[in-house]
């Protein structure tokens, strides 16, 4: 049973002062986090922090209680070079852990598989270093990447092989390691929002908001219910893009070319509609603290609707007649599973996890924003196949399309944007935003001077990743691209 002095209850969006956090001894702190998350809480963020106190740095934990709706945190002070690894019992810390100790060099003591997550340090290269081999007659390894065949970002991928069967995919990462984190403490507070858009930048409007909310949380600052309004149509825009561009990509790498071909080219028109918002085809310069940075007019709201009207008979044409097509739910179907079981135990995010028959969602689970007032349908499918990591897509598409001319319909009178202030010193606040790909989860701690001193970051790939590894077990390696797609993740977004 929880007890009140044990962690500290929150939810998105809301500032609260640094001391107020529980600060547990490591054995209290480990005992505490497994209990919670066997009780159903999950990790959303772990990480260190330097508080410039000599000899050691602060571990903090942001758990999500979807069932209520609520974020509890809690911390521990680890003293010395080392911790117990918590990974062995809590396989959702595994990632964590190996960055706290990439970041701060103390080392989590009986850590499984211990190997850095971006490569920070210079003399060591992403890809280098030990994987997993089996062993045995005929086994045989399959390198691929960093370089691939398209344009593409760069990732590392190792495969234990019999022939055709994957055994083991072990997934190396960090080559696009730019240390966004480090810059939105150190960069000038002008510079912060540009980092947060960049930070993968098919997520442009995601990590935007998170990153707005934060600020707005941090300063007090009210924001207007039309800036609201906008920020959500931007959110869905985004989505729709994304989701039918995966779509199509997915129907290119089975060969199914009417779907590659036609979704290709309404990704694009999707992504022209979010230029009517602000300009840029991905959203840059559109949010902004305290609101959001462009209005619509009337023949704006006009526009947009008639072309969401087309960009949805288009999308319908082309992508239901993939799913009608039985070539393609031959390849698709039972292709790449992903228990339920599994997603709860990696902490697996986003469409992946709904895919799975997990019902998660932070529009749904935390709301916030206008996502508070006007909820959608939340989609799933149980399969857990790359033909449920799809379909679930298309649902989501049509829920997008449904949500924007709504908003558009109703769109509220007001101002859109509000000044902030300065910072809260020494408080911490969350941020979760359901993005394309999944939540992603911003976390910001500020000093005695309202500076912020800690920034982190974790997007929905940080989750995932290990997910396309463990549905690629007992698969063939041909359909390695398939169901990679299928899981449609960020390298940078993972880098940060």
């Amino acid at each position: 049973m929880t007890t009140p002095s044990e962690l500290l209850t929150t939810g998105t969006g809301r500032a609260v002062a640094f001391e107020k956090i529980p600060r547990h001894d490591l054995a209290a702190f480990q005992r505490i986090v497994r209990r919670e998350i066997e009780g159903g809480q999950r990790v959303a963020s772990f990480f260190g922090s330097d508080t410039g106190e000599p000899g050691g740095i602060d571990l903090l934990m942001v758990l999500a209680n979807d069932e209520d709706g609520q974020l509890n945190i809690l911390s521990a002070r680890v003293e010395g070079n080392s911790f117990p690894s918590m990974t062995p019992d809590c396989n959702q810390v595994h990632l964590f852990e190996r960055e706290i100790a990439e970041q701060f060099g103390v080392r989590p003591e009986g850590h499984p598989w211990l190997k850095p997550v971006r490569y920070s340090d210079p003399s060591s290269l992403p890809g280098s270093g030990d994987f997993y081999q089996v062993e045995g007659d005929e086994i045989h390894e399959v390198a691929v990447g960093p370089v691939h065949a398209g344009i593409i970002e760069p990732g590392h991928f190792r495969f234990q092989c019999h022939g055709e069967h994957v055994f083991h995919l072990e997934i190396a990462l960090g080559y696009q390691h730019r240390g966004i984190e480090k810059a939105l403490v150190e960069q000038p507070v002008k510079r912060a929002l540009h980092y947060a858009e960049t930070l993968s930048g098919d997520t442009t409007i995601g990590h935007a908001t998170a990153y707005c909310q934060l600020i707005e949380a941090l300063s007090g600052c009210k924001k207007t219910v039309r800036a609201q309004a906008l920020r959500g149509i931007a959110l869905e825009f985004e989505r729709l893009a994304n989701h039918i561009g995966d779509l199509g990509a997915l129907a290119g790498d089975i060969g199914f070319l009417p779907t590659a071909s036609y979704c290709g080219r309404i990704r694009g028109d999707f992504l022209n509609m979010t230029a009517v918002l602000c300009g840029n085809r991905f959203g840059r310069g559109l949010l902004r603290p305290g609101g959001a940075g462009y209005d619509l007019d009337a023949a704006q709201v006009d526009n947009l609707l008639k072309r969401l009207d087309l960009g949805e008979k288009d999308a319908a044409s082309a992508i239901e007649l993939m799913f009608d097509a039985p070539s393609v739910l031959a390849r698709l179907e039972g292709n790449g599973i992903l228990p339920a079981e599994i997603c709860q135990t990696l902490g697996i995010v986003g469409p992946v996890a709904r895919a799975s028959g997990v019902q998660r969602d932070v529009r749904h689970d935390h709301p916030s924003g206008i996502y508070r007032f006007a909820q959608l349908p939340l989609p799933s499918w149980n399969s857990g196949d790359a033909f449920a990591r799809g379909y679930v897509r298309w649902l989501e598409i049509k829920h997008s399309i449904a949500f924007i001319r709504d908003q558009l319909h109703a769109l509220p009178a007001g101002e859109i944007h509000t000044a902030t202030g300065p910072l809260k010193p020494g408080c911490l606040a969350v941020s979760l935003v359901e993005g394309w790909r999944g939540e992603l989860c911003h976390v910001a701690l500020t000093g005695e001077q309202g500076n912020v001193q800690r920034y982190k970051v974790t997007d929905p790939s940080f989750h995932n990743w290990a997910g396309l590894a463990h549905a690629m077990r007992g698969e063939q390696i041909s359909d390695f691209p398939l169901n990679n797609k299928s899981f449609s993740l960020s390298y940078c977004g993972h880098d940060l």
